[in-house]
């Protein structure tokens, strides 16, 4: 049985308090108004000292210096005539000018109050769903071994159901940031607002599938969907050890079977709905694969470092290199399948240069362009050139290095997707982004690491458990 030590327990309740700290700083950091904006941008030296363009008159020589002389005495009465009508014509035209720039102005000032407004907003969220994603991506590999019924990865279940204890409260986090959306607190889903989707005769046309009550209608099932089957999986596998017979690991499969299918079809249609509905203009058939790789690995690379870090403490011992290599190589695999998905979506909707479609990568190149393309580095060329030696997928300081670089690298891959449309240009990795990780990566290492006391750390009547205990190749 795993005892949670009070060191590490200690370390996820200062980071959960730090960023929460960190957070409540964020919101009332953010400005209130369009002067907050304006000072704010003023005291950044946004808007330094304006450019005068006076027209100077130079002095040419002498008989082209006299001529105009001449011509300007004559037309003087001339201009003395019209010159009141011109003048006023002239404050007129100024103002009007002045009125529309003055206008334009407001507009811009007002929309970057919104986009800094969504900052400690969409950093709460990016954090908030990645931690949840990694839980849900856990509790899909892991049905996944019982569906195919495995036999190399029985040892590691009691691993893998213990990430997937924050499936319950992480998914309450995000579900109550969606209502919270959805009661405009936020502006994090522009299609939620009335005036833009008046405006809009594209969001007008996706009304039906894009309101708020079927919105959050949705979200309840998929979440209830997951913690139920969650549950039935665990209350089944801690019964298991008791168990004379495999009626528990036969409902077990039959249950994991289930998920699967209720899982390919809801979380495709979650990562439309929580994800890409942020860009109501665009979207993209791979996008429910591409948010599926990028949850599923990050999963695998949790449950690599959590194996290796518990073996470390001389917990695991039936684990042996021959697993770890195993979650190496789906670490691996996946990093690539991730990439293909990522160049196939960018590829075919670039080649096709639909304006309405390319805008959304023009955004992310132009004002993302360092995590954008960033993410490429961390979530395939490190990952393939490290990994794709067979012998450094036995290191075990090797993987963990690894797997800190894909977590990073899958954490940017969520930023992308969520900041352009809800920051925009106004972005930057700043307090709020650092203390959302730090609060949510504090509350899922509590939550996990106090799931693996709850039971012992071998699942004891897995038809399959001996022969992963002796799985070596």
């Amino acid at each position: 049985m795993y005892t949670l030590s009070s060191k590490l327990k200690l370390t996820a309740i200062i980071c959960m308090i730090v960023g929460a700290i960190g957070l409540i700083y964020g919101f009332i950091a953010a400005p209130e108004t369009v002067e907050d904006v304006k000072e704010m941008m003023a005291s950044h030296g946004e808007h330094g000292e304006e450019n005068t363009h006076e027209v100077n008159v130079e002095q040419l020589p002498g008989g082209e210096n006299a001529e105009m002389e001449s011509d300007a005495a004559a037309s003087h009465a001339q201009e003395d005539e019209h010159g009141t009508h011109e003048e006023a014509s002239a404050e007129h035209g100024a103002e009007a000018a002045h009125g529309e720039e003055g206008a334009h102005d407001n507009e811009h000032y007002e929309h970057i109050l919104h986009q800094l407004q969504n900052k400690p907003w969409a950093a709460l969220y990016v954090a908030a769903f990645f931690f949840f994603m990694i839980s849900l991506g856990a509790l899909a590999f892991y049905a996944i071994q019982y569906a195919a019924q495995a036999g190399w990865s029985p040892v590691l279940f009691r691993v893998m159901e213990a990430i997937t204890a924050y499936l319950l409260p992480g998914g309450i986090i995000v579900f109550v940031l969606l209502v919270l959306s959805g009661l405009h607190l936020n502006h994090l889903f522009v299609w939620m607002d009335p005036e833009v989707v008046a405006h809009d005769e594209i969001i007008q046309a996706k009304t039906a599938y894009l309101n708020v009550p079927f919105f959050l209608i949705r979200a309840a099932i998929y979440l209830g969907g997951w913690i139920f089957f969650r549950h039935l999986l665990r209350k089944n596998s801690i019964k298991m050890d008791d168990a004379t017979d495999n009626v528990y690991f036969k409902k077990n499969f039959k249950l994991a079977a289930g998920f699967l299918v209720f899982f390919i079809v809801t979380e495709s249609m979650m990562s439309w709905d929580w994800i890409m509905s942020l860009d109501p203009h665009w979207f993209s058939t791979l996008f429910g694969w591409f948010v599926f790789a990028s949850l599923f690995v990050s999963a695998i690379t949790t449950i690599a470092i959590i194996t290796i870090y518990l073996k470390s403490r001389s917990y695991l011992e039936f684990v042996n290199d021959s697993h770890i290599h195993d979650l190496a190589k789906f670490m691996f695999g996946i990093s690539i399948f991730w990439t293909y998905l990522w160049f196939s979506q960018f590829m075919l909707i670039w080649y096709s240069n639909i304006p309405e479609e390319v805008v959304y990568f023009i955004q992310r190149m132009e004002d993302y362009q360092l995590p954008f393309f960033g993410m490429l580095v961390t979530n395939f060329l490190f990952p393939v050139l490290l990994l794709m030696n067979s012998d450094y997928k036995r290191v075990n300081w090797f993987v963990i290095m690894t797997g800190i670089v894909i977590l990073c690298g899958h954490y940017l891959n969520v930023y992308v997707l969520v900041m352009p449309a809800t920051v925009g240009e106004s972005w930057f990795i700043g307090i709020p982004e650092i203390s959302a990780v730090l609060l949510f990566g504090g509350l899922f290492t509590f939550i996990v690491f106090n799931a693996l006391t709850k039971a012992p750390l071998l699942v004891k009547g897995n038809p399959f458990i001996k022969e992963s205990k002796h799985y070596h190749y």
